[in-house]
């Protein structure tokens, strides 16, 4: 299938879903050439501000999801939760799907996951899992026995659907696991994981991009900073990082990108523990630990996620500065974000701010600021001033 293009019939990419991570790919897509579509769930959302060709429907809606690819070259994802049924369809039908429903699963469903990356020897915490029907007393029982294992606390994660901390509790007594099983019921296929609660120095993030042809590159090893949940901080290349542990936490990345057969950008978060690695999370889209990209490398994670899907020769992702720190920008209950750009941009005329479009709300992540330089802990100082200015945490 192709789109007409003003351009020589340039590729159109569609993508589903209308949040920040569409919007931004537009950027990459305007100076690339390439056309973007979005399936937006609404018109107000992020990405269907910025891009002409929109969409409006849900993303397990089939009848939308066929309409909106009708025409397009191939289809990727602003979020990981469209129906792999809707997908397989869509990939039968003659259209390229990047990342495709075998791949996408395992970031969709956390225990599918975790047994695909336990099977190929990969480094994760030890885990376990129980359905979501099963009877109250068999539940106990799996609780009991996992947390005499791993000793507790334990973590509890809602096996689909969870982020930025949600879906995620720590129970530290059988009985409050208990309690907060049979408080969240479940509806199949979603079930219980089980995790150890790890002890880690920090949280770490390796990124990479891969081709259908297999042709795959690695991002500097960040650190992110997590706050209730939400990525607050990353820091581009993370700081004092062994180079050995760095290589080890590319190395991963690139193995669980060809286990899964990702296509397009990879994330896998990590934490850095006393004893090595361990892989916590996956993502296949682009990702909040790679939005210093934008301004920080030389190819940002946006256009080598388009230039995957496309097949095209990837960009490098060598990083342009010995620093860039990137400091999400999180919803207070005061909105006038335009207002500060005055203040924020006069103190730092390096600063670069990047907003999403979104109405001010209590925990939205609304935009993020990155600075590029070589001392850090003035970098962590601006970016963090002009977030906090933006979202009114400070006035002065």
């Amino acid at each position: 299938m192709s789109s007409a293009s003003s351009v020589d019939d340039f590729p159109t990419v569609g993508i589903i879903g209308g949040g920040q991570l569409a919007r931004m790919a537009q950027q990459a897509a305007i100076a690339l050439g390439i056309n973007i579509r979005v399936l937006a769930a609404a018109e107000g959302d992020s990405a269907a501000l910025v891009i002409n060709d929109v969409r409006v429907g849900n993303h397990d809606d089939p009848q939308a999801v066929f309409e909106f690819a009708e025409g397009v070259d191939v289809v990727t994802f602003d979020h990981e939760h469209v129906p792999p049924s809707i997908l397989r369809e869509l990939q039968a039908s003659g259209l390229s799907v990047r990342p495709g429903p075998d791949a996408l699963i395992h970031a969709q469903d956390k225990i599918a996951m975790r047994r695909a990356l336990t099977d190929a020897g990969l480094p994760c915490p030890s885990w376990g899992s129980i359905a979501a029907d099963a009877p109250v007393e068999q539940m106990r029982e799996a609780l009991a026995a996992f947390g005499e294992k791993v000793q507790w606390p334990i973590v509890l994660k809602t096996s689909r659907g969870g982020y930025d901390g949600r879906g995620v509790w720590l129970a530290d007594t059988l009985e409050e696991a208990v309690s907060i099983v049979e408080g969240n019921p479940l509806e199949s296929p979603a079930a219980w994981l089980l995790e150890e609660r790890v002890t880690f120095r920090r949280e770490l993030a390796a990124q990479i991009a891969r081709s259908p042809h297999g042709q795959a590159v690695a991002y500097p090893v960040v650190e992110t900073v997590q706050t209730e949940g939400i990525c607050r901080e990353v820091i581009a290349p993370a700081p004092d990082l062994d180079a050995d542990l760095a290589i080890a936490a590319q190395s991963i990345a690139l193995r669980v990108a060809d286990v899964v057969g990702v296509t397009g950008m990879l994330a896998v978060e990590m934490f850095e523990t006393a004893d090595g690695l361990l892989i916590n999370e996956l993502a296949m889209r682009p990702h909040n630990s790679g939005h210093w990209s934008i301004d920080g490398a030389v190819t940002s994670q946006f256009e080598n996620h388009l230039r995957a899907v496309l097949d095209l020769p990837l960009g490098s992702p060598a990083a342009r500065a010995p620093y860039s720190v990137m400091v999400n920008v999180i919803g207070t209950d005061k909105g006038d974000l335009y207002s500060a750009y005055r203040h924020v941009m006069a103190r730092d005329p390096h600063l670069k701010v990047h907003l999403y479009g979104k109405t001010p709300r209590r925990g939205r992540k609304l935009g993020h600021v990155t600075v590029t330089g070589e001392d850090l802990e003035s970098l962590r100082e601006r970016a963090h001033h002009a977030a906090d200015y933006l979202a009114g945490v400070i006035d002065e």
